[in-house]
């Protein structure tokens, strides 16, 4: 049974049931979006919290609390926002899930926030319409589902939101005479734990970056020199304790780069003129409505360091709020391909090797123009299927598994958690193509190419070659033809040494057509990160 973080009790006959679950911690779920696994990371950091009877509310624990054994779990109190949520998202809603004790309450916060306003050259009515647009326009996933099940963007901490789903045959049943009836039997009404869009993906990303943390620096130091990757990173990304001071501050400046006027009036709007809802869903300051975080495998604190070190350069780079989210999303996804494909290598039958990175991705050329390259890239996508196939099949696995119930369970595991989750991942933000149909295989888009830039360099630039050799020690990738053969080495155990002509001239292209390449010569080239100051402008 592999050691846990927090070292909390496994729930074998529900929420640890899966194969997948025990192996990968608590939970990484199909079903949730991209975009989810950001809103929930944040709801995590930004929310009160607590261990044991230790409560506190900065962005990651205290690091006395960090060095502390937790044989507790990780709770934290997230706001529901029920009446900020109805006054933005009931509109645009769909028709047949807007209830009428719904469309009541909304009607009483606008005659209320009339009443609160004074304008000289405009009615009270349209500004109330303005603001409805306002926050309509920061919407971010789940236009399909009811307004309450749907979630922000998460650009300060006043619009992240609790999972919250209508419970709508209890109240087909029950027929509720007003809002006061729902928020009295709040939790009758609405679900706040099924994790079915906030499926916990989060959660565990946020519990990754702290089982990182609480290691000794001589431990994090040993394992970036033995794996390679110690040139990638500055002397303070190698402390622990510098790297969780400098998270702590970044993510704290990340959530404050929207003006305080959006959080107020977010928080005007959801208990500034109606305050029995927000009490009745949250609770207050000394007895708040706490939320179990679940728990993350011990042994996966090498990558999630690096996931940490990742996320401080995104928080830190020259760039606007939406662009920064739009990184962190797409980086939070890159981390869980790798976190799941690293869990599953330690489950090998050879997993005594430990190699890093735990597999490899050969790249192929968008228009896949390159046919042994093309080929070589499908051969290590279904590797890296294979891998995590397999390890959800190691015996301390397997045997931990109800024999009656293991058809069951594994082709659960397959879909929702593993190699599959793995597919759909890599789906969502392009790193695997076709959407729809055979022959998938690694490509690289401009969006994640950027990510690359903004995550692997440690300062403002570094030439072509040590960005390639980066991009593999982070992430698997392989571009050149030295890398893309160790891919097919690690796939098939044939080593390939011509591929017909040089694989990265599209990298090369596509780094020249973002700007981000400079040429000093035939043989040498440079990669820059203009998000990042350079000296002078330091200096400046």
């Amino acid at each position: 049974m592999l050691d846990r973080y927090p070292n909390i009790d496994l729930d074998l006959f529900d929420k640890d049931a899966n194969p997948a679950v025990r192996l990968f911690g608590r939970r990484f779920f199909s079903d949730q979006t991209t975009l989810e696994l950001l809103v929930e990371l944040l709801l995590v950091a930004v929310s009160p919290k607590k261990v044991g009877g230790k409560k506190f509310s900065n962005m990651l624990p205290p690091l006395d609390l960090l060095k502390f054994p937790w044989t507790d779990t990780l709770d934290y109190a997230p706001h529901a926002h029920l009446n900020l949520k109805l006054f933005s998202f009931f509109g645009a809603s769909k028709l047949d899930t807007r209830h009428e004790t719904h469309r009541s309450q909304l009607e009483r916060l606008d005659e209320e926030l009339q009443r609160h306003i004074s304008v000289n050259d405009d009615t009270p009515e349209n500004i109330v319409k303005t603001l409805e647009n306002l926050f309509l326009g920061f919407h971010g996933v789940g236009i399909q589902r009811t307004w309450c099940a749907q979630s922000f963007m998460p650009i300060c901490p006043g619009l992240l939101a609790l999972e919250t789903i209508w419970n709508e045959t209890y109240a087909v049943k029950n027929r509720p005479d007003c809002w006061d009836d729902l928020v009295s039997q709040y939790t009758a009404y609405f679900s706040v734990n099924k994790h079915r869009f906030l499926a916990r993906g989060g959660e565990v990303l946020y519990l990754q970056l702290c089982n990182a943390m609480n290691r000794e620096q001589e431990e994090i130091e040993a394992w970036l020199n033995e794996k390679g990757l110690a040139d990638f990173l500055t002397s303070d990304e190698k402390n622990p304790i510098l790297l969780h001071a400098n998270l702590e501050s970044a993510l704290n400046d990340l959530m404050k780069e929207t003006p305080a006027t959006v959080s107020q009036l977010a928080e005007f709007i959801d208990r500034g003129v109606e305050k029995e809802t927000a009490q009745q869903t949250d609770g207050d300051a000394n007895n708040p409505r706490w939320s179990k975080c679940g728990w993350c495998p011990k042994e996966t604190w090498p990558e999630s360091y690096l996931f940490a070190v990742e996320i401080l350069r995104v928080c830190r780079a020259r760039m606007d709020l939406m662009d920064k989210l739009e990184m962190l999303e797409l980086l939070c996804t890159m981390h869980i391909i790798r976190s799941l494909a690293a869990q599953a290598s330690r489950y090998q039958r050879n997993s005594s090797l430990q190699i890093w990175p735990a597999c490899r991705l050969a790249i192929s050329d968008p228009d896949g123009n390159n046919r042994t390259v093309k080929q070589v890239s499908r051969v290590t996508v279904q590797a890296v299927s294979k891998t995590i196939y397999a390890g959800l099949r190691h015996p301390d696995i397997l045997n931990q598994t109800p024999k009656s119930l293991r058809d069951k369970l594994y082709k659960e595991a397959d879909r929702r958690y593993g190699h599959k989750l793995f597919i759909t991942l890599g789906k969502r933000i392009g790193l695997i193509v076709p959407r729809r149909g055979g022959g998938m295989r690694f490509v690289l888009n401009p969006r994640l190419l950027r990510l690359l830039i903004v995550i692997l360099l440690p300062g403002r630039r570094m030439t072509y070659d040590a960005f390639k050799l980066a991009a593999e020690s982070h992430f698997g990738l392989a571009f050149d033809e030295t890398a893309i053969g160790r891919a097919n080495a690690w796939a098939t155990g044939v080593d390939i040494t011509s591929f017909g002509g040089a694989t990265d001239e599209w990298l090369v292209k596509m780094l020249q057509e973002s700007g981000a390449l400079r040429k000093l010569s035939d043989s040498c080239a440079l990669v820059e990160n203009t998000a990042v100051l350079d000296d002078q402008e330091k200096m400046k």
